[in-house]
């Protein structure tokens, strides 16, 4: 059930998707109760459990990164929204950013995703281009373009 975010994972369509679209009300639940270092310990913990979740259905599936694991997108998805202020229109640019650069992957991202094996490397390519995405939405913010106001 982690491993596919509570069965979001088996949508037969864009799987990595829906798992990305399914961590936004989670991690606005959580930063609106607990700040953003909840949601940072709600990352921690995702991508823990994540590691020994997506690492036991790889083993079972017999598949390196089975589709239906998207536990690594949820994980990828809310460390682009530690930095998104909490404004719907800057959380679409984190959910697109995300997934360009999950979808794209870009060096080092491709060579995590083919390289990294078991849980944690299922794990850290998302992380990676989570990374990507952190970059690019944070230029966005500091500039002004996400949330209008120019710091």
């Amino acid at each position: 059930m982690l491993a596919t975010w509570f069965g979001i994972g088996l949508i037969p369509v864009a799987p990595g998707t829906w798992g990305s679209l399914a961590a936004l009300p989670f991690a606005w639940v959580i930063r609106e109760l607990f700040g953003g270092p909840g949601l940072a310990f709600a990352l921690l913990i995702v991508f823990i459990g994540g590691c020994c979740a997506a690492g036991a259905v790889a083993k079972a599936s017999g598949i390196g990164d089975p589709g239906a694991v998207v536990i690594d997108e949820v994980a990828g998805q809310s460390l682009v929204l530690l930095a998104a202020p909490p404004d719907p229109f800057a959380w679409a640019v984190a959910f697109l950013l995300f997934r360009l650069f999950d979808i794209w992957k870009p060096w080092p991202v491709r060579w995590v995703d083919r390289h990294v094996k078991g849980g944690f490397g299922i794990m850290l390519d998302d992380i990676a281009a989570a990374g990507y995405a952190l970059v690019v939405l944070s230029a966005l913010l500091a500039i002004g373009w996400v949330s209008g106001v120019r710091i």
